[in-house]
């Protein structure tokens, strides 16, 4: 039993659900599926091929872990979104393995707000820096569709909104500053099971939501 429907009826409609799927099994994706859900959110290559290999081929799948840059090529001729892009080295790799299976692949690059010392990701001064160096521009199967973050795990519902507000605010400056004239950045890829309300407050475009649908993950 998930429940899809319940989650999906709390969000607004410019707001896209990532249905978090990772360590929960395939048929269980294919009722989502059949509920109409066609965003599905993996961190894991390996589980994300054998799944992408035995669901139907509409659905998009979105990126939503920490990826190494030797497991691109592996998930690069079907991805529909990356969503944490967390070094240059990575997003040369993404570029390189999207042009061999000639395809744009969109990403988000992903903003290090959160006090966990644990949480990849580029701090706000380190992805100025690497806009401001300019490579990206040169890479032409690559789109940097917008930002993702994960604020701190913490019951402080103030401090989460907080970090919420930085990386929005963020987002407008970045925005303003070198994407005015593009429309493709327009992604916000924050909020998840637990604190999703307070990303909705805070501008958030994309939702990943696991938990709240399927339940605890089997391991």
């Amino acid at each position: 039993m998930i429940h899809l429907q319940e989650v999906k009826a709390t969000l607004p409609p410019e707001v896209e659900l990532v249905a978090v799927s990772k360590f929960h099994p395939a048929p269980l994706l294919q009722e989502a599926y059949d509920q109409g859900q066609r965003i599905f959110g993996e961190s894991r290559v390996q589980e994300l091929q054998a799944k992408q290999a035995a669901l139907p081929k509409d659905i998009q799948w979105h990126f939503i872990g920490h990826l190494q840059p030797n497991k691109v090529k592996y998930i690069a001729p079907y991805i529909s979104l990356i969503h944490a892009v967390d070094s240059e080295k990575l997003l040369l790799e993404i570029e390189k393995q999207a042009a061999k299976a000639n395809r744009v692949i969109p990403c988000l690059l992903e903003l290090h707000i959160a006090q966990e010392a644990t949480k990849y990701g580029f701090t706000p001064e380190a992805c100025t820096a690497l806009l401001e160096a300019g490579t990206w521009r040169q890479l032409r199967h690559v789109q940097i569709a917008g930002l993702m973050c994960m604020a701190s795990n913490v019951d402080d519902a103030v401090q989460v909104e907080e970090e919420f507000h930085r990386a929005l605010a963020y987002f407008n400056e970045v925005k303003a500053r070198f994407f005015a004239d593009d429309p493709a950045f327009c992604q916000r890829s924050w909020g998840m099971s637990h604190d999703y309300p307070l990303a909705l407050r805070q501008g958030a475009t994309l939702v990943r939501i696991g938990t709240a649908i399927f339940g605890e993950r089997e391991y």
